[in-house]
């Protein structure tokens, strides 16, 4: 019998997302290409070749080892390529993917890479190559909505402010902008140095669309038990599991005799 992994409980449509995003199990919505990727991301010029920290593996003449054996080095890694990163923030107004959900993304469906997540931004690192072809599905799929999903290297304020009256999320450095073509461009990359062209990296989802499409439970939209304002809600059982992991978590830490 195989094996299914059982990524997150819950029965409502923000379980449903989570488990898509951790499964790896994403929509493809548009097609930035590789060249518009890698100048967004900013490490290296589109078609430049890949600076390297140490010579292919291949001609290092490693010592014997079965770990060696088993493990096939990624492309980056197989080249010698250094390592890079890419960081999104995320609105807290029903963005698809929210940070944690993202380094289980990288975690769960990427080799060689280092997710760190923080309370308003998300970062992979991992070799150069490798964190470019990771970095342009996160971009391409229904994990990024263009209006509240920004790359963002540094500076990296704006998840959890109120939207601009354009339906963007605030970015103190304004890397990206809502053209008059209902498109979004990216003029600056992610650590804000302004671009010779604007980038297109498509049109923002409808609020009803974000609302279907979100990992994140508010009130307003779904909740961890129903209407917040009910006297009697059943909570969902993505919430009983995380309550049940931080009691066994407490008393363990206690060490109860």
């Amino acid at each position: 019998m195989a094996y299914k992994p059982q990524y997150y409980p819950g029965t409502t449509s923000i379980g449903v997302n989570r488990r898509k995003h951790m499964s790896g199990d994403l929509e493809k919505l548009r097609d930035i290409s590789d060249a518009d990727i890698v100048t967004i991301m900013g490490h290296r010029a589109p078609g430049a070749d890949y600076p390297s920290t140490h010579p292919p593996i291949a001609e290092m003449g490693e010592p014997d080892c079965p770990i060696r054996q088993l493990v096939t080095p990624t492309p980056g890694a197989a080249a010698g390529d250094r390592i890079r990163y890419s960081q999104f923030t995320d609105s807290m107004y029903n963005a698809p993917s929210i940070p944690y959900w993202r380094s289980y993304w990288g975690a769960i469906n990427c080799r060689g890479v280092d997710p760190g997540t923080l309370s308003g931004r998300q970062i992979i690192e991992a070799r150069e190559r490798d964190i470019e072809e990771y970095t342009k599905v996160q971009m391409d799929s229904e994990m990024t909505d263009p209006a509240l999903a920004t790359m963002r290297g540094c500076t990296v304020h704006g998840h959890s402010l109120r939207l601009d009256e354009d339906g963007m999320m605030f970015d103190m450095l304004a890397r990206t902008e809502l053209g008059s073509d209902g498109n979004v461009y990216y003029a600056k990359d992610q650590v804000g140095i302004p671009l010779d062209k604007k980038i297109n990296s498509g049109k923002p989802m409808t609020e009803a669309e974000l609302a279907k499409r979100t990992t994140i439970f508010r009130c307003d939209n779904i909740s961890f038990g129903g209407p917040c304002t009910a006297e009697s809600r059943t909570f969902d059982e993505g919430l009983l599991a995380l309550h049940h992991m931080w009691e066994r978590r407490s008393k363990w830490g206690f060490r109860p005799e």
